[in-house]
């Protein structure tokens, strides 16, 4: 029998219309399923979402609900794929940044890959945090008062909310288990 320590759980996974890296979507969403949680794919609208394999598009997937319908409080933990595109239009949207940071208020999980913490940056959330991301956040990250480190994936928690953190698709096995453990708590 499978360990399913999510037993019950249900993860946010937050992406725009179109730009989320597909490996940064696709296998944490198959990790937290396997491990017992029911994932779920929030947009900024409804519909199809266009994910990417680096600069190519790769797969689309159906939206199961928009930011602005769903209550961050119905969550256990929240996942922010990469991708440079849609942290980058995510962070421009209030609703996105809101959802966001209502998470990290309410003192649940987020694990964020790659470009994905420009959505916390924009929400504010990472003062005083140690976090990891693709190389070219690192000065995004420290102006807004974090700590950058080179590592495949950092676990902060000396904030109100687990941040779970990593560089890249390489990192994903470990992002993905430290993301589950990070859930399961």
């Amino acid at each position: 029998m499978a360990d399913t320590p999510l037993t019950g759980k249900t993860i946010a996974f937050l992406v725009a219309p179109e730009g989320a890296e597909q490996v940064e979507l696709t296998e944490p969403w198959k990790a937290v399923r396997d491990a017992g949680a029911t994932p779920r794919l929030i947009s900024t609208r409804s519909g199809r979402v266009q994910a990417f394999q680096h600069l190519d598009k790769g797969d689309t997937f159906e939206v199961d609900a928009t930011v602005g319908d769903v209550d961050p409080a119905s969550f256990d933990g929240l996942v922010l794929p990469g991708g440079v595109a849609n942290p980058d239009f995510l962070r421009t949207d209030p609703e996105a940044v809101a959802f966001t940071r209502a998470f990290v208020d309410a003192g649940k999980p987020v694990a964020v890959i790659c470009h994905g913490p420009w959505t916390l940056i924009e929400a504010d959330v990472v003062r005083g945090r140690t976090m990891t991301s693709w190389p070219s956040l690192r000065t995004d990250l420290r102006n807004a008062g974090a700590t950058w480190v080179d590592q495949e994936v950092v676990v902060d928690d000396s904030g109100p909310a687990t941040l779970v953190s990593s560089r890249k698709p390489g990192d994903l096995k470990a992002f993905c288990q430290a993301a589950v453990d990070a859930f399961a708590k």
